[in-house]
């Protein structure tokens, strides 16, 4: 998942091999908070209160208060608030009109961010500094992205597990709250509507991080194929979502922030958290293959947030990183991207994605055509460039003089130091150590079958 985004997809490690990757998370114009009373610190121990009125209306308030009704909803007026289809976009000319800002628009421009269209927003693919700079500065220090855009999604009713269990590949029947999990969704012939992340936040509740490009069609799926005693909800408008990412992330992060707020499990969240004042839902799942932690908050909170990380990591080097990293870094980590990776016309089995697909468990929208189609023919696989150049997406891929898959998404890994690239192969060929070449245009570049992923991060 980009959003990821969902996170949108994105390698799995212990416990939280159960969910993996996502990410890889849109408004018109800078959003401002509709309460126009004062943020106040709480007493020590309750992370943060909020005085306003009329909080019945907002479904992000219902929802985040649900959350942690102990620390949330004391009284009343008393609340905590909480990569799509990648390279392609970027190429999009004359049609900034057409294009949403996130809440954290201005602070980019700001920062000197270079603004392009992605996912019909207008988002940073790098600031100054540059992409590698941005990537190298996640592998060693820390980076803070915007993924303002991703889509989010609340489920509730009596019937919520069983409509999860329903539209997603994964179980979701035996989770704890707080606990987070990866999931493919499929259509009917088992190819791919998207790739999100779901989370438990309590009794017949939870949140749904799906990719931006894809939040409008989820949703529609979503309640199409809802039934009993379910409710879908989108409110994506009404969330920012920051990343921090990186081997410094946990020490910058608790500057602002308490050791008990922080989630210790991978794809694990915290709700009812203040981070600099403000308050927030704080996750770890990631989209780069570091460790690091997303922040949820308040839509009108999001400048004042990423603010508040920035200061605090400034000592240790923190940068603000754009989309442009955020794809080399998910590529090294070989995490898959919606639109690449996987699509309508892929399935989860394809994408090596099986981890997450219970076979065993009761019916799920495109089950039957996954156990007809059985052993998948083609497979993801992963390629070192050996000869000279660099593999991008949609790219021919050959053994000999036959073709035996197509690229799906390729680039310089910078932190390797070599081109990478990702691709849809026939499984004859899919092998370690087989030998491949890659037509780029005209141009027949040689590539190695290595195994995935590309980076892993020392524990």
């Amino acid at each position: 998942m980009d959003a990821g985004e969902t996170a949108c997809g994105r390698g799995a490690e212990g416990e939280g091999a159960e969910n993996s990757q996502a990410e890889g998370l849109h408004l018109d114009e800078t959003l401002e908070s509709e309460s126009t009373d004062e943020a106040i610190p709480a007493r020590r121990g309750e992370s943060f209160r909020l005085k306003t009125e009329r909080i019945e209306e907002k479904s992000f308030v219902r929802f985040f208060c649900a959350i942690s009704p102990a620390a949330a909803c004391r009284a009343r007026t008393s609340i905590h608030l909480p990569v799509c289809s990648g390279g392609k976009e970027f190429r999009q000319k004359g049609r900034k009109n057409m294009e949403k800002k996130t809440p954290l628009y201005e602070a980019h421009v700001r920062y000197g961010g270079r603004m392009v269209p992605f996912a019909g927003y207008l988002l940073p693919v790098q600031y100054e500094t540059g992409v590698i700079a941005e990537h190298m500065a996640v592998r060693t220090a820390c980076g803070l992205f915007d993924v303002s855009h991703m889509g989010e999604i609340l489920c509730t009713g009596a019937d919520a597990v069983e409509n999860l269990n329903l539209l997603l590949t994964n179980d979701f029947t035996q989770m704890y709250d707080g606990q987070a999990r990866y999931s493919p969704m499929c259509n009917e012939q088992g190819g791919v509507v998207d790739d999100l992340i779901v989370y438990k936040l309590g009794e017949n509740r939870y949140f749904i991080v799906v990719n931006a490009c894809n939040k409008d069609r989820d949703f529609a799926w979503m309640k199409e194929h809802g039934k009993g005693d379910v409710k879908f909800e989108n409110i994506s408008d009404q969330v920012s979502q920051l990343a921090l990412q990186g081997p410094l992330a946990k020490k910058i992060l608790l500057k602002i922030t308490e050791e008990e707020q922080l989630p210790r499990a991978y794809y694990s969240a915290k709700a009812g958290c203040s981070a600099g004042g403000i308050p927030c839902m704080i996750s770890r799942t990631g989209y780069t293959g570091e460790a690091g932690y997303e922040l949820y908050t308040e839509a009108g909170y999001g400048e004042k947030l990423w603010e508040a990380l920035m200061e605090a990591g400034r000592k240790e080097g923190l940068i603000p990183c754009g989309l442009g990293a955020r794809d080399t870094l998910r590529l090294e980590a070989a995490m898959p991207l919606y639109g690449h990776e996987m699509d309508d016309t892929v399935t989860p089995l394809e994408a090596g994605l099986s981890h997450f697909v219970k076979m065993e468990k009761g019916d799920f929208i495109g089950k039957a055509a996954l156990e007809k189609a059985g052993e998948p023919k083609r497979i993801r696989v992963g390629l070192k460039v050996t000869g000279r150049g660099i593999i991008r997406e949609e790219c021919p891929v050959y053994a000999g003089d036959t073709q035996v898959g197509i690229t799906t998404s390729g680039t310089f890994a910078p932190y390797l130091k070599y081109p990478i690239a990702m691709a849809l192969t026939d499984r004859n060929y899919g092998k370690a150590g087989q030998d491949l070449t890659a037509q780029v245009r005209g141009r027949m570049i040689e590539a190695q079958v290595v195994p995935l992923p590309f980076y892993k991060r020392a524990k």
